[in-house]
């Protein structure tokens, strides 16, 4: 075990952590040069694309060291946004030490604070690496300041590295071996292990990642999962290297995989503790706790009769990630479909990016929403779980809703103050702590509604600060709040796929932008078409969409003027009949086109 080193990479998105792990794994040759290629750690196309880790993964590299002696180090890599802090938290949970990386040309930012305070929570070691210090607008000086105020380390700590050319690997090599601590654990306790991962095949079943803190696993032990309290045959043990390679035990101290042929995904769970059936552990590691989707939206098919293909690709995507949790769910508009929790607005994008290349499926997505508790006036009643518009009570009947609210950190230059205040407060957020953490960095922290942020608040807080602030979020509570459920009517009849619940300040904004998107996007009737938004019987903004009309008159030239009247008088009483009997079909692409995310 003392030559064991088991370690994280921590860093901000776009700082170079999976540049620097190709690096590490071609430096210890555990990849040829025949096989490397940029992003080796990261299965899925899309993350090559958008350059961000979405699962996070684990492989063990094999480090001779400059005294001789041979290490065993298991890289454990760890998502970067701020949607995925759950998975980053129990993968530092399996960990003794973690490389804070920064880069040297952009500087501390909000993810680098928040996973370093997840660190230190887990009582890791800390070794700050500055990376990208070949760039000719590296801060080498100002950087390594801001490192020392945040972790308090002396200057000689830092790492000085390059991912892209490979600069300071050696020394990152050193640092690992000198200053992480190797695992403690006693291989004759009853078995710990903790579950950091988990991954679907489509031959073996879903396979769990662990870290063993106590005991010892061997092949087909009898194993129980503690919190689940299921128990399975350990079919196949092994280490996680560029594949996987089966081994007859792990013990204390090893990073490993074990396949049971379990076929559905919810059965393991990320921060269960695994334990052997028949000597299992007193208590399971701490931390655990089942994932809480933040965003609903639902996903319906463009082609009703895609429904069931729809199923399908969701369960399997749920294999592959268990955070994804759905429920058949009906609209009058749209037809059959599902609601759909996801972490953020990033994971639900991936969800729809992934089912349309991986399952060639379109979906339409319906007004993001987030969960809300509401309270009945009744005596007695109990508060309930709002996910949808659709399930808000009448108001009669209702004492309150209480809506989750987050706290939102936020670290850019004093030039963008003022314009970040505004927007926070737009979104109805209240500050309450600023601070300068250099001369030319300063971090504001807010409270406000998590529905504020689930549109366009990334999007317009970047566009503000052209690219310069960088933003983290954490839940904070529940909070009593006096909101309303805004209803879209064609014709006086409720559209129910774009109803919203929003706050009574921003309801007649939210409704007139709607009924003008609207006007655009509908096609024009034989008949006047009134598209209005109301809360309650009260219509709070209305566009009108005229008719289309036949020039009845055109055969009428020169005699009397009764005769026309008399024409058009007999073509509007026509047009009120269709009104009566017309209904107003909304068509796919404009429900799309309403409810872009991005507008």
């Amino acid at each position: 075990m003392k030559n064991i080193r088991n370690f994280c990479v921590i860093a901000h998105i776009d700082h170079g952590k999976s540049t620097l792990s190709d690096r590490l794994l071609e430096f210890t040759k555990t990849i040829s040069e025949r096989d490397m290629q940029s992003q080796a750690l990261d299965d899925m196309d899309l993350e090559r694309e958008r350059g961000i880790t979405i699962k996070s993964h684990a492989i063990q590299i094999y480090y001779e060291h400059t005294d001789g002696e041979k290490y065993t180090f298991n890289l454990i890599d760890t998502p970067g946004h701020v949607d995925f802090s759950y998975e980053v938290s129990r993968s530092l949970a399996a960990c003794e030490g973690a490389l804070l990386l920064v880069d040297a040309s952009q500087g501390i930012q909000a993810q680098t604070i928040s996973n370093l305070y997840l660190a230190i929570d887990n009582d890791l070691e800390i070794i700050p690496v500055l990376n990208k210090v070949d760039m000719e607008s590296a801060m080498v000086e100002e950087v390594s300041d801001q490192v020392i105020d945040l972790i308090g380390c002396e200057k000689e700590d830092i790492v000085l590295a390059s991912g892209k050319t490979g600069l300071g690997i050696q020394d990152i090599m050193n640092a690992i071996v000198d200053r992480i601590p190797a695992p403690t654990g006693d291989p004759e306790a009853p078995l710990q292990a903790l579950v950091f991962d988990s991954v679907f095949n489509s031959y073996r079943g879903v396979i769990a990642y662990f870290r063993i803190l106590n005991g010892t696993l061997k092949s087909k032990d009898k194993i129980r999962f503690f919190n689940t309290g299921k128990d399975y045959d350990a079919d196949e043990i092994g280490v996680l290297q560029m594949n996987q390679v089966p081994q007859k035990k792990l013990s204390a101290g090893d990073v490993g995989y074990v396949i049971t042929g379990i076929k559905e995904s919810k059965e393991i769970k990320v921060g269960d503790t695994i334990t052997i059936a028949s000597n299992p552990c007193q208590e399971g590691i701490k931390g655990f706790e089942d994932v809480k989707p933040m965003v609903f939206a639902g996903l319906f098919p463009i082609e009703n009769e895609d429904y069931e293909d729809l199923r399908d690709s969701l369960e399997k995507l749920q294999l592959n990630d268990a955070s994804l949790t759905f429920e058949p769910e009906t609209s009058i508009a749209l037809g059959f479909g599902f609601r759909c929790g996801f972490l953020g607005m990033l994971h639900l994008e991936i969800i729809q990016e992934r089912l349309s290349r991986e399952f060639d499926m379109e979906v339409i997505t319906t007004i993001p929403n987030v969960t809300y508790f509401a309270q009945g006036t009744k005596a007695g009643s109990e508060k309930f779980v709002m996910k949808t518009p659709a399930d808000m009570p009448d108001l009669s009947t209702l004492a309150y809703i209480e809506e989750p609210f987050i706290v939102a950190q936020i670290i850019t230059k004093p030039d963008y103050i003022g314009q970040i205040m505004k927007l926070a407060m737009d979104k109805r957020g209240i500050l309450t702590k600023q601070i300068y953490l250099t001369t030319t960095r300063i971090e504001l922290t807010f409270e406000m509604p998590l529905a504020e942020i689930v549109f366009d608040f990334y999007d317009r807080l970047k566009s503000l600060t052209r690219g310069y602030a960088s933003f983290d979020y954490s839940p904070l509570n529940y909070q009593q709040s006096d909101l309303v459920k805004l209803d879209i009517k064609l014709n006086g009849d409720p559209v129910d796929a774009l109803s919203a619940l929003v706050h009574r300040t921003k309801a007649e904004g939210f409704g007139r932008k709607i009924c003008s998107r609207l006007r655009e996007l509908l096609p024009r009737q034989q008949f006047k078409i009134a598209i209005q938004a109301a809360v309650g019987a009260k219509v709070i903004a209305r566009e009108t969409i005229s008719a289309l009309r036949k020039d009845v008159t055109a055969k009428c030239y020169g005699g009397d003027i009764s005769r026309k009247r008399k024409l058009l008088e007999k073509q509007k009483k026509g047009k009120k009949k269709m009104r009566q009997i017309g209904n107003v079909e909304v068509p796919q692409k404009a429900f799309i086109q309403v409810l872009k995310l991005d507008d």
